[in-house]
């Protein structure tokens, strides 16, 4: 066994601490009269509008004419976008094709304090900016001006594709970029952020051009919605908008908070009472557990809404679940006569194969519901995967150091500590 000084524990117990300091009240830089927080914690977390309310909104062209059906599409696949480029999980897109409006509700800000529901929705009704980037970071089409329009199309050697219609403008610009970048990428952007980047196969002389990329025919009709979001012809406009009360009331948060601790106080009391030394280490680790899912939301304001509460309760399940599956490990390893040491090693070598199973395909389905979901599921998906994340992090590798480092003090070496019956002198 690698020996780890005593010191081991209290390092990382420390460094937990820390962090749960730091997941709760962030760190703050004043200027003066100006505060700026520089790392978030819980204090100033977006939360959902489940939990505090937030805006409704109604948009349409600011010429006050109706769109198409596609224009319609185009500029709520937009509006998602910078919704999801601010972390904003919680949201509700319902486009009105007869009146070609849009609705909106999301949540507010977490630093909101005026309620202003006009100045929520600045940034989401200015014009879209698509851009085609290439590889050397130069802009190659723009889509105001190169790209006349995209659509769905179907071959039987690729399947589903984007055809790109474009301007005769367009066509002299991308048949330069096409020469220039072959077999390399040129990045669809989307307000700077990249939405697809196709490899350049052939030079493209035409006033259309094909993305291929084993779509499915309803990744082809989004990445096509945005493309034309970036070349609409009007700027939206907030046409009415309104505030949102907290639809689980106000004070939810409150109370899902305090239920939570006594749930956690009750797990602990459990740990502690039954498995001892494994049950302290197991508290601590599960409090760095937390401390870590808490930061993962709140340092890129991630909203957190219910579901997102639940993925981080059960991502807590199965820190637990871990740290028990250890702990009888080791228990199992004292009774057949192993030093407190040896127990240890073994006991986490025998438990990780059990925990990496279960962690994993969880993880596996968090990943996908994240990527494949929408709102309130990818704020589920996120928190249950940055918890599990953690689990790792904090059940298996941190508590496997703490232990160690508290089997090297002569009152920590009795097996009944860790279950076991007999004396021991390691």
């Amino acid at each position: 066994m690698k020996k780890v000084p005593k010191a081991a524990f209290f390092i990382v117990a420390i460094l937990i601490i820390g962090m749960a300091f730091l997941s709760i009240f962030g760190i703050e830089n004043s200027y003066g009269d100006i505060v700026k927080f520089s790392l978030k914690g819980a204090m100033q977390m977006r939360t959902g509008i489940d939990i505090r309310g937030g805006v409704e909104a109604t948009f349409q062209p600011a010429t006050g004419e109706v769109p198409s059906r596609e224009d319609v599409d185009a500029a709520k696949q937009i509006l998602e976008l910078r919704l999801d480029a601010n972390n904003i999980t919680d949201r509700e897109v319902y486009p009105d094709y007869t009146n070609g409006r849009i609705v909106v509700r999301f949540p507010w800000k977490s630093d909101e304090v005026d309620f202003d529901p006009e100045a929520a929705i600045e940034e989401l009704a200015a014009s879209a900016i698509l851009t085609f980037v290439g590889p050397d970071g130069e802009t190659v089409l723009t889509g105001s001006t190169d790209v006349d329009s995209a659509s769905v199309g179907y071959s039987e050697d690729d399947g589903y594709v984007v055809l790109l219609n474009l301007t005769q403008e367009g066509r002299n610009k991308f048949k330069a970029a096409t020469e220039a970048y072959q077999g390399q990428t040129i990045s669809i952007m989307m307000d700077e952020q990249v939405i697809s980047s196709p490899t350049v196969n052939k030079v493209i002389d035409s006033d259309s051009a094909t993305i291929t990329g084993n779509f499915t025919v309803e990744e082809a009709q989004e990445l096509a919605d945005t493309i034309n979001a970036g070349s609409l012809p009007f700027k939206l406009e907030a046409t009415n908008y309104s505030t949102i009360s907290p639809t689980l009331g106000e004070g939810s948060l409150d109370v899902m908070v305090n239920a939570s601790v006594v749930a956690f106080i009750l797990v602990c009391l459990f740990m502690l009472l039954y498995y001892c030394v494994p049950g302290l280490v197991a508290c601590i680790t599960l409090v760095g557990q937390i401390a870590g899912a808490l930061l993962a939301v709140s340092i890129p304001q991630f909203t957190l809404t219910l579901p997102g509460i639940a993925g981080i309760v059960l991502s807590i399940g199965m820190g637990v679940d871990a740290n028990i599956i250890t702990a009888e490990r080791i228990k199992e390893e004292i009774h057949a006569g192993r030093t407190i040491s040896g127990s240890i090693d073994a006991g986490y070598k025998n438990a990780w194969s059990a925990i990496l199973d279960g962690n994993v395909t969880m993880l596996i389905v968090a990943v996908i519901l994240y990527t494949m979901g929408s709102g309130s599921v990818r704020s589920f998906g996120y928190t249950l995967a940055a918890g599990i994340v953690f689990n790792f992090i904090m059940g298996v590798w941190a508590a496997q150091l703490m232990q160690k480092g508290l089997a090297r003090f002569k009152a920590m070496r009795n097996p009944w500590l860790y279950g076991g019956k007999r004396n021991e002198n390691d």
